[in-house]
């Protein structure tokens, strides 16, 4: 999904301002127990692998929020086994001038039902990593949500 229809209308206002806008990461395993695979999409603005995530929608609570994305972004649809973060992340700058700053909630999933695929334009590849073979431009952020995900039980991880 392109960038949602209520952030044009903003930055109509606001032009590059920043914005504080609440994201969603998935952390999808291919099995609820005993995690083999890490599900990772190859971003289409600038080809690296990541993990899976978008903005919610206004008034879209964070877990469903999390699910929607994943499933739109690759086909997959998953269940939620647990809040894995809430953290606000730095600001960051796109090419086109638009600053934006995260509060990001990050779900631990499991794989339920479909195949994976790139499923929108967000995408230039989605696939299924071991987690001892993962892309070795995957960002370091992401491997440490990625280790924070894998007990199956526990708390969430925030800055105190």
């Amino acid at each position: 999904m392109p960038t949602p229809q209520f952030i044009l209308d903003l930055r109509e206002q606001v032009g590059h301002a920043l914005l504080f806008l609440n994201g969603v990461t998935a952390v999808v395993f291919d099995r609820r127990e005993d995690p083999g695979r890490v599900l990772l999409g190859q971003r289409a603005d600038n080809g690296r692998w990541r993990l899976l995530g978008g903005i919610l929608e206004p008034g879209e609570q964070p877990a469903p929020g999390m699910a929607r994305e994943v499933f739109e972004e690759t086909g997959v649809t998953v269940e939620i086994d647990r809040l894995v973060s809430v953290i606000t992340l730095p600001p960051a700058e796109y090419p086109n001038g638009d600053k934006v700053q995260f509060l990001s909630c990050t779900f631990r999933a499991h794989y339920v039902s479909g195949d994976a695929h790139v499923a929108d334009d967000e995408s230039l590849a989605v696939g299924w990593y071991d987690l001892d073979q993962l892309p070795e431009e995957l960002p370091q952020r992401d491997r440490d949500v990625i280790s924070q995900a894998l007990p199956l039980e526990g708390g969430p991880d925030f800055v105190r």
